[in-house]
């Protein structure tokens, strides 16, 4: 398709000196990948490039290319290594080098090096000196600042679960992100008894330690990479102490010197944080962790693959109009499924008339836009939630221009030309403009909606982990989360609608035998889903009907059946609410 031929033309290729020479003179920032011919350049960090391209649009300044060591003299130290490299040269000046496909950093490292360049270019800073770095083969230690930690560009932030059970954790968020920081990856989950004592290993020697490592063990937290903004933090306070003087980048020590200031703006920036959260009077629920070496073990720890695994993948909303929806629909989800999209939900639905205004905005000046609304409303359009890397920006892509005349005269290959039909000139498909109108309009089609699960005692260990897996796999958000007995006094306001059973004293007598993990699950149709999940009450039935279901695996008898879960709505909420929110003060204040 035609993101295909954008692909190809994206890096130019250096195979000789005389290329590399004339590489430095592009304007701007040049990032290059150099490899050896027997390998072949980097493919991991393609699909990162193609998206820098496509957000930055900054053509004139923003370069990508490929270096093959073997013939170019300049880059003979890089012979013969296995790890990919990354070279950044700025306006012919190499002046910083990554090792390894580390896509978070070197998309950290060129919107800096863009978003700096773009304010000298605007004359809103002086061009900052850089020194350049030697293209020889030096450890980590010997390159210093020219060989990017990963420790260095994060910091680790753990939500306790006081903010969880309060449910405050979504403002500490919102606050975190409202000072200019970028909450890269989150994880919920109960922390091990290892992880607390390693975390925080530093105030071991509390006298209410122990204490504190048992409830941090048996509620759910939340564990957050934040990485600085593209806009460094500023107070008035600060204002002072940060233009560096032209003069002392330029004295006989400017190596030094730079690296010291740059760590320690690092270091301010990091600071920041923390007293923000302190003076936000919420540092209380929220721990950070900023020395670079325990920042990079804990993102081992709590991210395993947060190193390699590339570009984020992004969710987007799809929709097929109604003449698409009920002529070609198959052929749209062929395509989908073959340019790598997973569809995470889909629903076949008549659109309102506030709706389809929503989703035919682009078309609202034009002569046809009533017509255009009248057919919005009369039939069924599809809706889907898209995800792969790069998705959102892939999908508009693929979609091309907004009307068939462009889109044949421009892009013959786009949908919007492949799947034209019907009298009104416009693009037959649709998706988000971006992520944040994505983020909306997923939650107006797939409302989110929550229930209560529960884990019995029975389960071992081992066997709780694979269902939390399994609960992961399936797209749940896990929003509360607590181990606990449930003695009858607690088992009551789960199991309320069986109460008067004469079952029931069987029931608590197997809630008694150990702890439950006792969950909130929410997603679009949660109820529905987790049920599913579940499988048929008896497992000797689930393993007739449903052998993939929990009950079917984890499952001994019709009462050690493994899990619970609400069967309706009011069920869901009423104990969700008696969970959750009924005594929580009470239980926090002895903690």
């Amino acid at each position: 398709m035609a993101s295909k031929k954008r692909e190809v033309q994206l890096q130019s290729v250096i195979n000789s000196q005389s290329l590399w020479d004339e590489m430095l003179l592009n304007k701007g920032l040049t990032v290059i990948d150099v490899y050896q011919a027997w390998c072949g350049p980097c493919k991991a960090v393609q699909t990162l490039f193609r998206k820098l391209k496509n957000e930055l649009n900054e053509d004139e300044i923003l370069h990508f290319a490929v270096a093959e060591a073997d013939n170019i003299v300049t880059l003979q130290a890089f012979r013969d290594k296995c790890e990919p490299v990354f070279l950044f040269s700025l306006n012919g000046k190499i002046i910083a080098k990554i090792q390894g496909a580390n896509a978070p950093l070197i998309n950290k490292k060129v919107i800096s090096l863009i978003n700096e360049e773009r304010k000298v270019i605007a004359g809103e800073i002086a061009r900052p000196q850089y020194h350049e770095i030697p293209l020889i083969d030096l450890s980590e230690e010997e390159m210093g600042e020219s060989h990017d930690s990963i420790g260095e560009s994060y910091s680790i932030a753990i939500i306790k679960p006081e903010a969880i059970l309060r449910r405050k954790y979504q403002g500490i968020k919102e606050s975190i992100i409202k000072i200019g920081f970028v909450i890269e990856e989150e994880t919920k989950k109960i922390l091990t008894e290892e992880e607390v004592r390693d975390f925080y290993s530093k105030v071991a020697d509390q006298p209410d330690f122990e204490e504190f490592v048992s409830f941090m063990t048996s509620c759910l937290s939340c564990v957050l990479i934040i990485s600085q903004g593209e806009e460094p933090l500023s107070d008035e306070k600060e204002t002072d102490t940060q233009p560096v003087v032209e003069s002392e980048r330029l004295s006989e020590q400017q190596v030094e010197n730079d690296i010291e200031a740059k760590l320690g703006m690092a270091k301010k920036k990091r600071d920041s944080l923390q007293e923000y959260l302190e003076r936000q009077h919420i540092s209380q629920f929220c721990d950070v962790e900023e020395n670079p070496i325990y920042v990079t073990k804990f993102i081992d720890i709590f991210f395993p693959d947060f190193k390699t695994r590339g570009i984020k993948l992004v969710q987007t909303l799809a929709l097929l109009r109604p003449n698409v929806c009920a002529e070609r629909k198959d052929d749209v989800l062929n395509i989908i499924n073959n340019e790598g999209f997973e569809i995470l939900m889909e629903r076949q639905v008549v659109l309102s008339e506030e709706e389809a205004r929503s989703v035919c905005k682009e078309y609202e000046n034009e002569d046809y836009f009533k017509e255009l609304i009248e057919y919005m409303i009369s039939s069924s359009s599809l809706v889907l939630v898209l995800l792969r890397e790069d998705g959102l920006e892939h999908w508009k892509e693929l979609l091309g221009p907004r009307t068939v005349e462009e889109a044949s005269n421009y892009d013959p290959k786009s949908l919007c030309a492949q799947f034209a039909m019907g009298s009104l000139p416009i693009n037959q498909l649709y998706g988000s403009s971006s992520t944040k109108i994505a983020e909306k309009e997923i939650e107006h089609f797939f409302p989110p909606e929550s229930t209560l699960a529960l884990i019995k005692p029975h389960v071992t260990h081992k066997e709780r982990g694979e269902i939390l897996d399994h609960i992961k796999e399936a797209r749940f958000d896990l929003t509360q989360m607590r181990e606990m007995v449930l003695t009858p006094e607690y088992a009551i306001k789960i199991y309320f609608k069986i109460s008067d059973k004469p079952f029931y004293k069987n029931v608590l007598e197997v809630l008694a035998e150990g702890p439950s993990l006792v969950m909130v699950l929410t997603k679009w149709k949660a109820i529905a889903e987790w049920r599913r999940m579940m499988g048929p009450v008896d497992p000797e039935e689930a393993k007739l009907l449903s052998p993939d279901s929990i009950r079917a695996k984890y499952g001994i008898n019709i009462l050690k059946n493994a899990a619970h879960g609400a069967s309706d709505l009011y069920e869901a909420s009423s104990s969700i609410n008696n969970m959750f929110a009924e005594d929580e003060s009470e239980n926090l204040e002895e903690h």
